[in-house]
């Protein structure tokens, strides 16, 4: 026979809210017909933010190419390497490019 003891959920919200020194919730508590009609509105709102975003993406890859013309070189652990040699000859790279003020480390 097992001498531990079963956890059983706290009934009284407050008295646990008390007992940990923290305020009772003041989270508004509803009905299932008022969660659903809330969580439907959501749901219609998420689905606008991620139409939102594919748009989004979309024009983010429809961006124009910029050929690189200058000759970079980058000193790499086998020695100095041209852009082209530093991603293995593909002719195509993505940069996002960020910037740092000057004070910046």
């Amino acid at each position: 026979m097992s001498h531990h003891k079963i956890a059983r959920p706290n009934t009284d919200r407050l008295h646990s809210f008390q007992h940990r020194g923290t305020p009772p919730s003041r989270h508004r508590v509803g009905t299932r017909e008022e969660w659903l009609a809330a969580r439907l509105k959501l749901l219609e709102a998420e689905k606008e933010l991620t139409r939102r975003s594919d748009e989004l993406a979309q024009r983010r890859r429809e961006l124009p190419w910029v050929p690189v013309e200058k000759q970079y070189t980058f000193q790499t652990e086998h020695g100095p390497k041209t852009l082209r040699e530093l991603f293995d000859g593909r002719s195509q790279l993505v940069v996002y490019h960020f910037m740092f003020g000057p004070d910046y480390e």
